[in-house]
């Protein structure tokens, strides 16, 4: 099992999806990794030699910022939006959408579970 980036990648799938499942590594990101390293998309994780799997980790650390370096980049830039108070950063302290849906009758994911309306007694 190849292990990149503190990921154990999946060794029965294809190496362009098994890139996949790092964090910060979509299918385009993956493509673009093993065309430079020069791997057959199609080989197989168990396949790889040590070599090519040290060829990948150093296209990764080279040209991306993956799994704990871009979590924390991300969680600093919604914490920045939040001090400066702008609007978005003022969405993401309410837990309600930031990228202007409607919140109307939807957005259920984002606001969590319905809170029942407390009535009034007699």
């Amino acid at each position: 099992m190849a292990r990149i980036s503190g990921v154990d990648l999946p060794n029965n799938k294809r190496i362009e999806i098994a890139l996949t499942y790092i964090y910060g590594i979509g299918l385009t990101s993956s493509k673009k990794i093993i065309s430079e390293t020069g791997i057959d998309p199609d080989k197989r994780v168990k396949d790889l030699v040590d070599e090519e799997i040290n060829s990948i980790r150093k296209v990764i650390e080279r040209l991306l910022k993956v799994e704990g370096d871009l979590r924390t980049e991300i969680a600093m830039n919604i914490k920045r939006l939040m001090d400066i108070g702008c609007y978005r950063g003022i969405r993401h302290r309410r837990g309600l959408p930031v990228r202007g849906q409607n919140t109307k009758n939807n957005a259920r994911t984002r606001k969590g579970n319905r809170k029942p309306l407390l009535s009034k007694k007699k």
